[in-house]
């Protein structure tokens, strides 16, 4: 199995000549994160052997690793790597770069070097490599001194975005007790043209049960979002689309991520949840939320309110709605809704319509843990077992935590992320954005969720063709 290296990161390799770390680095990492000393000096030189050119090529590697390192690329510093004083400054630069600086020790006996040397078309003389030799003797007393992330042998390493790095331990953790955890499909763009829509979100849809999905959600939004793409790319409105999902699925549960508060009367919204829970044979979800996006409001003609009032009017809806899902014709008088009659027939088929509250601050997951079923959060693990821990240290009710991320998931991760990453974005800060993974990837991140305390992951796709390689990762989950 690979190591996993965190993306960015600066890896610094150190050997005498003829050790095989240009070709461990051509191996393993692509030539544009490679800074070689050989290369630069062909550059400013005559060619790699031009040793007149050393100096200037040395100066012309200062100035690259730096400005990689500021601008948090990762970085394969291809030299000998034997000169302390250069190898703690280019630690110094990632730690100031908040990266992490890993050595690689290229440990090869002298004699393999040595026979490796005379079957080079252009050889170090003898002298300079029993030279380097020596050198290298020392060099390798001082590397665990100097305060790396950690010191490799030269084994096969990968470079994954940070939300991978401890994957390995957590597949395995999987493989031998393995835990169970649902997903959620978030359908957050529709394709197909005008004409093909309905056709597409069938087709997503039934691929989605296939691929052993619990449930679809769609974002409640009127036009695109810009994390998304342009405000006139073809978007569905949520309710609808979900009502026609009801048609086209038999199984998976069906909802919004989440229903703007401010986008409905809220009893309205009550109906159309119930409407689609009787329609769906009791699926459906009704998410919440704060309701975000001004420029959507302002679009439409909706008042934004301050925050305050619109979480005044989240906490009145999270006490209406159960209100109006249950029998009778009660009146609800809360801080700013008044309804006087809650008649709402057929009520819905589930006894209790799942109440999902959307959003990670801290207000909001208090109020998520006074009258919600579950709360979708966000960020890493770290983050996703603070908010699990906060929330359990507010009831006892069970709340349940899910979790909304993307992800990019296939064997060739390299190519999907060089195919689908936007031009002016870099592929390394592409892939951390979408969690760009293998399978076993992906296994291990949904793991260290799961050990966070969520009980659904919700999965939004860059692209919908690789929904056959999330159903590895579905049903690796499945007890």
């Amino acid at each position: 199995m690979d190591h996993r290296l965190p993306s960015p990161c600066v890896v610094v390799l150190v050997g005498p000549g003829a050790a095989g770390k240009s070709t461990w680095a051509a191996e393993r990492f692509g030539a544009d994160l490679i800074v070689s000393s050989d290369r630069l000096r062909a550059l400013v030189g005559s060619g790699e052997d031009d040793l007149a050119a050393s100096a200037d090529a040395f100066a012309l590697l200062e100035t690259v690793v730096s400005q990689r390192i500021r601008r948090g690329l990762t970085t394969v510093i291809d030299t000998l790597g034997m000169d302390r004083p250069r190898r703690l400054e280019w630690l110094r630069q990632a730690r100031e770069a908040a990266m992490p600086c890993v050595a690689v020790a290229f440990d090869t006996p002298a004699a393999e070097c040595r026979r490796r040397n005379r079957s080079r078309s252009k050889r170090i003389p003898a002298d300079v490599l029993t030279g380097q030799l020596r050198a290298w003797g020392v060099t390798k007393k001082e590397l665990p001194d100097e305060g790396y992330d950690d010191i490799l042998e030269p084994v096969a390493v990968r470079v994954v975005p940070s939300a991978f790095a401890a994957a390995d331990t957590a597949v395995a953790r999987q493989d031998s007790a393995p835990v169970g955890l649902r997903f959620g499909l978030q359908v957050s763009r529709f394709e197909g043209g005008r004409a093909g829509l309905a056709s597409w979100v069938r087709e997503v849809a039934s691929r989605a049960e296939a691929a052993g999905f619990d449930a679809i959600y769609v974002m409640d939004h009127f036009r695109q979002i810009p994390q998304v793409g342009r405000a006139w790319d073809d978007f569905l409105e949520s309710w609808t689309t979900l009502g026609y999902l009801a048609a086209c699925t038999t199984r998976v549960r069906l909802g919004t991520l989440v229903s703007g508060i401010t986008y409905r009367n809220v009893a309205h919204l009550g109906k159309i949840a119930a409407t689609l829970d009787v329609l769906s044979g009791g699926r459906a979800v009704c998410g919440v939320g704060l309701a975000w996006f001004e420029a959507e409001h302002k679009a439409y003609g909706w008042p934004f309110p301050p925050v305050a009032d619109r979480y005044a009017l989240l906490e009145d809806a999270l006490q209406l709605l159960p209100v109006l899902w249950g029998p009778g014709n009660k009146p609800f008088h809360g801080r700013v809704l008044d309804v006087p009659d809650t008649t709402c027939y057929p009520r819905p088929l589930q006894e209790r319509l799942p109440l999902l509250v959307g959003g990670s601050g801290r207000r909001t997951l208090r109020l998520a843990s006074k009258y919600a079923d579950a709360v979708n959060v966000f960020g890493d693990v770290a983050a996703v077992r603070e908010r699990a821990a906060y929330v359990r240290s507010l009831t006892d009710r069970p709340v349940e935590i899910t979790h909304l991320s993307t992800a990019l998931v296939g064997d060739d991760v390299d190519a999907l992320v060089e195919r689908l990453r936007p031009r002016n974005q870099n592929p390394a800060r592409y892939a951390a954005t979408v969690n760009a993974g293998t399978v076993d990837d992906q296994i291990g991140r949904f793991r260290e969720l799961a050990e966070a305390g969520v009980t659904e992951a919700v999965i939004s796709v860059p692209d919908f063709d690789t929904l056959d390689d999330l159903a590895r990762v579905v049903a690796a989950f499945r007890q």
